[in-house]
């Protein structure tokens, strides 16, 4: 139970892999997942309104071009100007005259026929009447068929006379006047227009017939649940598959909201998708309607495919997953019991992990561990034997240099007695040189306490050596805070005296200033030089000055490749050492630090 509870609790190494990749990776694909399903039910509605829209429109087209032919046929009877001055002529024939017709009068009348015939050979086959106010008439059609003064009688005759000019009157679907294709076509549909003379008075009309069963064909569909309707400007069907639908007021018209577009509708307490296209010419409407679940069952399954391969994708990657954790930590788990045996003492035990990656390596390293660890004690002994030794003999050296300095405060204070002024200051120069010396505590100085080591350094070399050199500091008042290494000037200031004036009278310049972000420090003496190929390779020599440790902290041995050294421990690659020198006018030394700020950049710098 305790067991079951840590383990909980405190999960191995393993276990916490696979929750991370499950956080990062399964949630997040677990959200996706769920995300996609719910913003696909926005996708599929619109993707099946848009397919209704398109497929409507591909109706309207098909529908629009038959009507269309109607409508050029009636154009061309109404604008053909050598039919028109045939048919206007006959309109004023007497109907005695109809069957004793001349020879010019018959081949008029033959071309006439002609004509109607050759204008509906490229279209669906309609019927073409010609009906002239005097009651002679023509058609494409067999006058056994139908007989065409019976347009007098039609209920719709009425409102075609009162049409004008151009305009077109669109006869709704009606039961179907010619005899060989009642059986077959019940009902037609027809425009009709009025033939007119210049002084606008009707002397003839025109009747284009289409069979209803045309346009049934266009509009009857593969998909059994969708219904395509044509309707008037009264929403009464004028087709539709459903022949006994026809005549018949559209169920749903009280649904219909926005023409020439597509939306979802609530109808028997069932969801269907209806679209709506208008004709342009003539009012009339073209309706879709299809029950949502169906219209939108070939994208539905097309996602819930997708979704599918996801989540069957996403179970195959845990699979692997688990199976490659398993395979990555297994070393890491020897691991572990390899280290818990260390942990308990038995320094005898060995990683036996030979792969070549990070875990390879960290098994080889602990071995070595091991290995260094059972060396250690061994040393250990041995170390402690001679610490307790090198203790004794650091007792036995050790001289407190307080005692050192007030010695040398003495003997300064006598030869100031007896009046010997240089003797006690070159003394005073002494006691503050080796104090800086000794102390080991502070290991970054002021820059105004630098200089006065520095003059002090040179008081002393005036001492030792006859002739005298003289210090020249120009240094603004902005650099005295600024901290900088110990002794960091005094083997310029050494070499200026040994190697540039040769231990002989002359000028050293220390100049300093802070320039925009920089600190620059500039040593110039008024010695011998050095010739070009000698400043060359001090050069190279100085880029190529790697850290060494020192073993003598004498502030007479610390040579310009140690002053970069420091330089670069203090500084890091903000400082920079510069040398120029013109043989037998001097050499200059320039040292430029970066500044951050109101201060240098250092780094472990106390």
């Amino acid at each position: 139970m305790w067991s079951n509870y840590r383990r909980l609790t405190s999960p191995s190494f393993r276990t916490k892999v696979f929750l991370a990749s499950f956080i990062c990776i399964g949630i997040p694909v677990i959200l996706s997942l769920s995300l996609y399903t719910y913003l696909t039910r926005d996708a599929v509605e619109e993707q099946a309104l848009l397919n209704a829209k398109k497929e409507l429109n591909l109706v309207e087209e098909n529908v629009s071009r038959l009507l269309e032919d109607l409508l050029n046929v009636s154009n061309f009877v109404q604008i053909d100007s050598e039919l028109n001055t045939i048919l206007k002529r006959k309109s004023k024939d007497k109907t005695s005259n109809f069957t004793n017709l001349t020879y010019d009068e018959y081949m008029e009348d033959s071309l006439v026929r002609r004509t109607i015939e050759n204008i509906t050979l490229l279209g669906e086959k309609s019927y073409v009447t010609i009906l002239l106010e005097n009651g002679k008439y023509y058609t494409n059609y067999a006058i056994s068929d139908y007989n065409p003064q019976q347009i007098f009688q039609e209920e719709w005759f009425e409102q075609l006379r009162q049409l004008s000019g151009y305009q077109s009157l669109w006869i709704g679907v009606e039961s179907t006047n010619f005899k060989p294709d009642i059986h077959k076509h019940p009902y037609q549909i027809s425009v009709a227009r009025t033939l007119r003379d210049t002084n606008q008075r009707i002397y003839g009309y025109v009747v284009v017939t289409l069979l209803e069963t045309k346009i049934r064909e266009i509009l009857q569909n593969q998909n059994e649940t969708e219904h395509i309707y044509l309707i008037d400007n009264e929403k009464k069907i004028l087709s539709t598959k459903n022949s006994d639908e026809i005549n018949h007021p559209l169920p749903f018209s009280s649904k219909l909201v926005n023409q020439n577009d597509a939306e979802i509708i609530k109808w028997h307490n069932r969801d269907y998708l209806i679209s709506m296209k208008t004709l342009s010419f003539n009012g009339w409407s073209l309706v879709s309607i299809i029950p949502y679940k169906n219209a939108t069952s070939n994208i539905t399954s097309v996602f819930s495919d997708v979704f599918l391969l996801l989540f069957i994708s996403f179970l195959l990657f845990f699979i692997i997953l688990a199976y490659l954790m398993n395979r990555i930590t297994r070393p890491l788990t020897h691991l572990n019991k390899v280290v818990k045996q260390v942990q308990e003492g038995d320094l005898s035990v060995r990683a036996d992990v030979t792969s070549n990656d990070e875990i390879g390596k960290f098994s080889m390293s602990l071995n070595e561990m091991i290995n260094r660890v059972n060396r250690m004690i061994v040393e250990v002994k041995h170390t402690q034997l001679r610490k307790r030794q090198a203790e004794l003999a650091m007792l036995q050296a050790q001289i407190n240099p307080h005692f050192l300095f007030n010695v040398l405060n003495s003997i300064r204070m006598k030869i100031l007695k007896f009046g010997d002024k240089d003797s006690a200051k070159m003394i005073q120069s002494l006691s503050t040189l080796l104090r800086w010396t000794i102390d080991t505590k502070k290991d970054v100085i002021p820059f105004e306490e630098e200089i006065n080591l520095i003059e002090d350094y040179v008081n002393l070399m005036n001492m030792r050596q006859k002739n005298k050199i003289q210090l020249i500091t120009n240094v603004t008042e902005a650099t005295h805070h600024i901290l900088v290494p110990r002794f960091i000037l005094q083997p310029l200031i050494e070499n200026s005296i040994i190697h540039g004036l040769i231990q002989s009278a002359g000028i050293i310049t220390l100049e300093a200033k802070i320039e925009e972000n920089k600190f620059i420090i500039s040593v110039k003496d008024s010695g011998v030089g050095m010739n070009p190929s000698d400043l060359s390779f001090l050069r190279e020599s100085l880029a190529q000055t790697k850290q060494q440790k020192r073993t003598n902290k004498g502030f007479s041995s610390i040579g310009i490749s140690n002053v970069f050294e420091r330089l670069q421990l203090y500084y890091q690659n903000n400082a920079s050492i510069q040398i120029e020198s013109i043989e037998g006018k001097g050499t200059e030394t320039i040292i430029q630090v970066i500044m951050e700020g109101d201060s240098i950049v250092q780094s472990d710098v106390s």
